[in-house]
């Protein structure tokens, strides 16, 4: 009889954070089910007690944590807590899905090359909130979505995969979301997929794709692994 060896390639635990609705978080609950090999979420934290994604995540059946931002006196602490209860999971991924949290410096420098955000603008345009409207307003023929790892420079990481939607005439900024929305539920899984696969890493502030610098992101709609 031979014994079994553990696998080299055991799911990737991953943590994904919310303040809202979580129609990404949905996404990748939706994808994990697909590729239950390659990762898992192992927690969903919120900042909000009412948020929407801890239902989807019960629904799930996946672990949730509720960690009020309104209980901390200052960012420092929030997110010292927030950093607490991460290492404790021992995730090997966490991705920011609707989080409306600005993190500090100390909390992203900890988990360097260990988190995710989308962002809806084609980064480095329109960092910050109302991007749709902010494209609208500046005459822009595309908009999209960009994905990126996150730093202590707020929506500044390096972006590793973008998608573009035309703007048409008499665009208003809820039908831009809606696009935007539909394009991220494909991009953002597919990201988490490749990190598990270990085919994106961060080095030297720099996004490494199948051990080659990306001069350039990755456009979702050039991908071949969709």
């Amino acid at each position: 009889m031979t014994l079994k060896t553990p696998s080299e390639h055991q799911p990737k635990k991953i943590a994904v954070l919310i303040s809202g609705n979580g129609s990404n978080l949905q996404a990748i609950i939706d994808d994990q089910q697909k590729h239950p090999q390659l990762y898992r979420i192992a927690l969903v934290v919120s900042n909000r007690p009412n948020a929407y994604g801890l239902k989807r995540a019960a629904q799930a059946g996946i672990p949730t944590l509720v960690i009020d931002h309104t209980n901390y006196s200052d960012r420092e602490s929030f997110d010292a807590e927030l950093q607490r209860q991460l290492d404790q999971s021992e995730v090997d991924l966490i991705v920011l899905a609707g989080f409306m949290r600005i993190l500090t410096q100390g909390f992203t420098q900890h988990f360097l090359g260990k988190m995710l955000n989308i962002h809806p603008s084609l980064l480095p345009k329109y960092t910050g909130l109302n991007t749709h409207q902010r494209a609208i307003d500046a005459g822009d023929s595309e908009h999209g979505l960009s994905i990126h790892f996150v730093t202590p420079e707020l929506d500044g990481g390096p972006v590793i995969l973008q998608d573009k939607v035309l703007i048409e005439p008499g665009e208003s900024a809820d039908s831009l979301q809606q696009k935007i929305h539909q394009r991220e539920h494909i991009a953002y899984p597919l990201a988490v997929r490749w990190f598990c696969e270990g085919k994106i890493a961060l080095q030297d502030n720099r996004v490494q794709y199948q051990q080659k610098t990306l001069q350039e992101p990755l456009q979702l709609n050039e991908s071949r692994d969709l």
